[in-house]
């Protein structure tokens, strides 16, 4: 099984700043994208950003310029720099691994972290 876990989450004031990061662990064979999404109350689960194994990004049209996803292969790592933080980024943010898990039956799946609160307000 592949474990993710976040960090990072909190409250801010509008204009600020604030950097998730999310690890993976456990039994990995290989990951081949990994990514943020976030849920607001009352809404569905959005895509944030994503970011392939070969550093291919790709970002929902609403933080486009104001957030900047990275990633380390080596440490299987993903991180997201949040600049220009609105009242509408406030949402449960969500780590996710498309991964192969290690051991003898080995299945790609898509994995999820417990999430982390980021909260936008003055």
């Amino acid at each position: 099984q592949v474990q993710l876990v976040e960090s990072g989450g909190g409250l801010v004031q509008p204009g600020g700043s604030l950097r998730l990061s999310c690890a993976a662990s456990g039994s990995i064979f290989s990951i081949y994208a990994m990514g943020w999404y976030r849920q607001a109350p009352g809404k569905q689960r959005e895509l944030v950003a994503t970011i392939t194994s070969n550093s291919r990004t790709n970002y929902a049209d609403s933080v486009k310029g104001r957030f900047t996803i990275s990633g380390d292969n080596a440490k299987n790592t993903v991180s997201l720099q949040m600049n220009s933080l609105k009242p509408e980024d406030t949402a449960v943010y969500y780590c996710f691994a498309d991964a192969t898990s290690g051991g003898g039956v080995r299945a790609r799946l898509g994995y999820w972290g417990q999430g982390t609160q980021v909260t936008v307000s003055s």
